[in-house]
């Protein structure tokens, strides 16, 4: 037993070394990134409308058009990224050790993440909570009347202690099924090995539509227990980084708000409104505090989209998965998207 602690010990403290020698220096995120001359974001394994490949192979989703448009930014060409699929065990290792420059993987900003883990997110993309998928046929139409029943969930992430706080809370008692792979949790729920599905309402809404032969079989309970603000990630300690990262996202959601669109932003480019001449780069200033061409958020617009674009082709109306606006409106339709002003 002690040699096995041993092994252990020495190949952490491997790892660990491994991951100081590759990540990039403090401050310099964006010079590596122009030099390799390919953005590298990590991704989920697969979840449709966040991050997934079509029958192309091409990878798409809510968090993919992130990536693209930090590669617009950065690049002025938003096909310039590679993913880098990453599970929930690996994706904060992946970008500590300088595997990945961005981590844009449908998860959960917390105090502790961002914190002490040597990361920072970079802003909300999409406001999610936690929730329960069922098959119809168990015949509950609340989380609260779970009580003996087997829950599924993905061993990894913050979905264990929110579902024990709320179990606690309510008096619930279950039998967690905890599993390490996503699509092993899918396959062992699809089984029958577990009554529920405990995960973030929107990965409930992807898993159903999906993964699922009889979606119309299954259904999400009304119930979200938690707030889960889903975000970009990158390191600590690099502050223009984090500028490229979190204003690329401000881009797309103020763009929307302003009505710019891949459609008409060229028409834009003649707009008379001095903050929409801001965002487009028509008035100078943004990108060169950034380090960036002055055109970056003109470049997202024309090759991604605004905020709104993406979220109806990947997870909205224009989707399989038909998610409502909700929380992820803007803020003047009822929503908390506000995108702090470029100027």
């Amino acid at each position: 037993m002690r040699i096995v602690k041993a092994l252990i010990g020495a190949a952490v403290l491997a790892g660990a070394a491994h991951a100081a020698q590759a990540a990039p220096e403090q401050g310099k995120t964006l010079d590596v990134v122009r030099h390799r001359g390919t953005l590298l974001c990590g991704t989920t394994t697969g979840f449709a409308g966040f991050s997934a490949p079509d029958a192309q192979g091409n990878w798409k989703g809510l968090d993919v058009d992130l990536c693209r448009a930090v590669a617009a930014t950065v690049f002025g060409d938003a096909s310039k990224f590679k993913v880098v699929p990453l599970n929930s065990q690996q994706r904060f290792t992946a970008l500590q050790s300088g595997e990945v420059d961005v981590l844009a993987r449908n998860t959960s900003v917390t105090q502790q993440r961002d914190t002490a883990l040597g990361m920072v997110h970079a802003g909300v993309n999409f406001y999610d909570g936690q929730g329960f998928l069922v098959p119809k046929s168990l015949n509950v139409k609340s989380a609260k009347e779970l009580n003996g029943a087997t829950i599924c969930l993905q061993a990894g992430t913050s979905n264990e202690n929110t579902l024990a706080d709320w179990a606690r809370a309510n008096r619930v008692e279950y039998k967690p099924v905890v599993i390490d792979q996503f699509n092993e949790v899918v396959n062992a729920f699809v089984a029958g090995r577990c009554d529920v599905f405990s995960t973030d309402a929107s990965g409930l809404a992807s898993i159903r539509i999906s993964k699922l032969q009889k979606p119309d079989d299954y259904v999400v309970l009304p119930e979200i227990i938690s707030k889960e603000p889903l975000g970009p990630f990158v390191r600590q300690g690099d502050d223009n980084w984090l500028n490229i990262v979190s204003w690329s996202l401000s881009a797309m959601i103020e763009a929307e708000e302003y009505g710019v669109t891949s459609a008409n932003v060229d028409q834009q480019l003649k707009s008379d409104n001095p903050n929409i001449q801001r965002i487009l780069g028509v008035i100078p200033g943004a990108g060169k505090n950034m380090g960036v061409d002055d055109k970056w958020a003109y470049n997202i617009i024309k090759q991604v989209g605004n905020y709104g674009e993406s979220f109806e082709r990947n997870v909205g109306q224009g989707s399989p998965l038909k998610i409502q606006r909700g929380l992820n409106a803007q803020w003047n339709k009822g929503g908390l998207m506000y995108a702090l002003p470029i100027r």
